[in-house]
């Protein structure tokens, strides 16, 4: 068995407690879902988010509506760098898994599919 990453990003329609509780929930829901994960096989998550979101911490909402309480999160600020994506939420949740690299499906959705064209 393998520790894996798999990377994810959302972006929020303005910077509320009520966007951040949709994004987390959205996003994550995504990533396990794609990837076929069971809550006992993930190592931790690690939430960040651009400066203009600071409404509520996002592991908040991972552990009240995706039974996430056994799972250490953080939540972190990411850099600012001019001209980067606005209201983004990312995650990086790290897995064991049977999956190759290649095969772990990483999930960009609403207007962070611009950070990932590759996919």
């Amino acid at each position: 068995m393998y520790t894996r990453g798999i990377r994810g990003a959302i972006t929020l329609f303005e910077n509320t407690k009520e966007e951040i509780e949709s994004a987390v929930v959205e996003l994550t829901q995504k990533i396990i879902d794609e990837n076929s994960i069971q809550k006992e096989d993930i190592t931790f998550i690690i939430f960040t988010v651009t400066s203009d979101i600071n409404a509520d911490f996002p592991a908040k909402y991972a552990r009240l509506h995706l039974g996430f309480d056994t799972v250490p999160m953080m939540c972190y600020r990411e850099m600012e760098v001019t001209g980067a994506l606005s209201l983004c939420l990312r995650a990086l949740v790290a897995v064991n898994t049977e999956k190759s690299q290649k095969e772990i499906k990483h999930c960009y959705l609403r207007n962070a599919k611009i950070l990932r064209k590759d996919l």
